[in-house]
């Protein structure tokens, strides 16, 4: 059980946390929740523009040749879901994506990081994909104006632009097919009954199917990236909302990063386990019933208020046996997702949050439990922190369970989001996760 010094409520209402898994120290002093929880949200909103189709961004449906070529899109006929691969450019205005997936204009980990630190090669399948496409007078423009685009993004001047060789500028090109950074958008910009620039479609207004989609769709490029890359490691999965917390355009989406080592916290998680199996139990579940921090629950997931957080956090975790997103069967991923779902419903989309998806490494030996943590980006650190290295959060983990829980209920019953147990009607089995039995 967790010693006192990683949760104690002080007399005057003070509540100190230290995150068992990354030992980082927090405090959560009464009063500072009353700030406003939104980030800069105008007090009158803007009228929205309705544009149909929409196309605000580089991400919505009419500018898909902003983007680099799709290696695959998810298509809905009636009730029925498709998943089209490596579409051809001409085809791409056939079907409308209700998901895409691309290659990250700008990576994180670049497609040069593989080929001068390890030899890798673009796979064979990627390779004949970029020959076709190039050879496609539709395909060569896109890509031609992708990165013309980058250019000078990157600050290249348009005389640089024009004197550079094609062969040197399809070079670039390269990443699009065959790199480890890749984007999941989301077909909408705006919600479907939007009525101003704040009314910006989020997780938590897709359906429960679609959402298990966006959920199974990006695992589904999970496993490609890892059969494509013998070299990775480790995925870096995570959903950035609003530029407060990262995004680059406020349209919903996804990102997947392929690593080559695991961090140092996903290491030092992984020593934990080895020296107790049952960690995440003990230190994450088990402590979150004892301490009434568990909010929501149905069979294949629970969720519950982190502690040790340097921002409001929400933690989701699998119930399951496996310990890799892929590995799990489609009843388990949308268990997860539904509750992944509801705690997004529930805060609502002015809230800038990062979505960030844990899990067991390509190449571990000891299981760790697939989890999501959903933190709330409303808090910017300042010289308090940075000279002592004790954050202020500000919420403490029972004011973050209460904000949720009367939005849970009035969701549920609206029927918007999955008829889970919500509170007190949570089973506080001890030890419900089963990622440790073999």
């Amino acid at each position: 059980m967790l010693l006192a010094m990683h949760y104690n409520i002080m007399p005057d209402g003070t509540v100190k946390q230290i995150n068992p898994f990354t030992g980082t120290e927090v405090w959560a002093v009464p009063g500072r929740s009353k700030r406003p929880m939104i980030n800069h949200l105008a007090d009158t909103p803007k009228k929205l523009e309705v544009h149909s189709p929409e196309d605000y961004c580089s991400f919505c449906s009419p500018r898909y040749f902003e983007t680099p070529p799709e290696k695959s899109r998810l298509i809905r006929r009636d009730n029925h879901w498709e998943r089209i691969d490596l579409l051809a450019p001409e085809r791409y205005s056939d079907t409308v994506a209700e998901f895409r997936r691309v290659g990250n204009m700008f990576e994180i980990v670049t497609l040069d990081y593989w080929r001068k630190n390890y030899a890798f090669k673009i796979p064979p399948t990627q390779q004949k994909w970029k020959e076709e496409y190039l050879a496609n007078p539709a395909g060569l423009k896109h890509i031609n104006e992708v990165i013309e685009y980058k250019l000078r993004q990157e600050s290249k001047s348009e005389e640089e632009i024009e004197k550079m060789p094609l062969s040197e500028k399809l070079t670039v090109a390269d990443s699009f097919f065959g790199g480890g950074h890749e984007l999941i958008i989301a077909k909408r910009h705006f919600t479907e009954s939007a009525q101003d620039e704040n009314d910006l479609y989020s997780s938590g207004e897709m359906s429960l199917e679609e959402h298990y989609r966006y959920f199974k769709f990006t695992i589904d490029a999970m496993y490609d990236i890892t059969n494509s890359n013998r070299y990775v490691r480790y995925l870096s999965v995570f959903q950035n909302w609003l530029r407060p917390a990262g995004a680059s355009f406020d349209h919903l989406h996804k990102q997947i990063v392929a690593l080559d080592e695991w961090g140092s916290s996903i290491e030092a998680q992984i020593k934990m386990l080895r020296e107790d199996p049952n960690v995440y139990n003990d230190f994450g579940a088990n402590f979150a019933a004892h301490h009434n921090l568990l909010f929501a629950e149905n069979d294949y997931a629970l969720a519950f208020v982190g502690i040790g957080h340097r921002s409001p956090t929400i933690e989701i975790y699998s119930k399951s046996q496996t310990g890799r997103p892929y590995e799990h069967t489609d009843e388990e991923i949308r268990g997860v997702s539904n509750l992944v779902h509801a705690v997004h419903a529930a805060m609502g989309s002015q809230i800038s949050c990062n979505e960030e998806w844990y899990y067991t490494p390509i190449d571990a030996v000891y299981k760790m439990p697939w989890h999501v943590l959903i933190k709330w980006r409303v808090n910017v650190p300042a010289g308090f922190e940075g000279g002592t290295s004790i954050y202020i959060n500000p919420m403490t983990p029972i004011e973050l369970r209460d904000r949720l829980v009367p939005r849970l209920y009035k969701l549920r019953d609206e029927g918007k989001i999955e008829r889970m147990r919500v509170a007190e009607e949570c089973r506080v089995d001890p030890n419900p996760l089963k990622y440790y039995l073999k």
